[in-house]
């Protein structure tokens, strides 16, 4: 039988926390190197509260497999308040896209995406951001997120759905990596 995905946002206490529960599975330091490689990992580790406070200003996009959460996408707006996102945002009021600066432009921000084990190459991973997409773009023209450069698989991945790279930093801050932004446009 085949699976049907719903692709939705975050409406409950228990998504959310499926949504955590997720994340912490696939974080960098809790995957092996070969799968890190070869299916991709995520970087930081939001604290559950603060996934509850960026989810009431603009809730998470979610796929699930009947109730349970198999992927996510995590929303934030610029305002978002953590030191993760302060090198981000810091570097986006400094660049300029399409003759205008960022920080005077409609966007707001990508946290993370991820797509759990078993559910990996089924779409599922375009199928998040066309949910952004389907669910943001009347109120913002771009969605923004930075990758690390180590993440090979996530930014092949992200250049497929149809994100660019705009510019490369490196955080020296909060994680010490190095991040690609990459921009999607909504109004091209």
């Amino acid at each position: 039988m085949e699976k049907v995905i719903e692709f939705t946002t975050v409406r409950t206490e228990a998504e959310l926390q499926q949504l955590h529960a997720l994340m912490q599975a696939n974080l960098r330091a809790n995957v092996s190197e070969e799968i890190a490689q070869e299916q991709g990992f995520v970087t930081i580790p939001y604290e559950l509260d603060l996934l509850r406070d960026m989810n009431t200003q603009a809730p998470h996009i979610i796929a699930k497999d009947g109730d349970k959460v198999v992927g996510y996408a995590l929303t934030a707006s610029p305002e978002t308040k953590h030191p993760f996102f302060d090198p981000l945002i810091e570097t986006l009021s400094t660049l300029i896209y399409k003759d205008k600066l960022l920080s005077e432009s409609s966007y707001y921000l990508m946290g993370q995406v991820c797509v759990a084990d078993g559910y990996r190459g089924q779409g599922i991973f375009d199928g998040l951001y066309q949910h952004h997409r389907n669910t943001y773009s009347t109120q913002f023209d771009y969605l923004i997120t930075d990758i690390s450069v180590r993440n090979t698989r996530s930014q092949a991945a992200h250049r497929r759905v149809g994100f660019q790279p705009i510019h490369t930093f490196t955080d020296s801050a909060a994680t010490h990596d190095t991040w690609v932004i990459v921009l999607w446009d909504w109004i091209c």
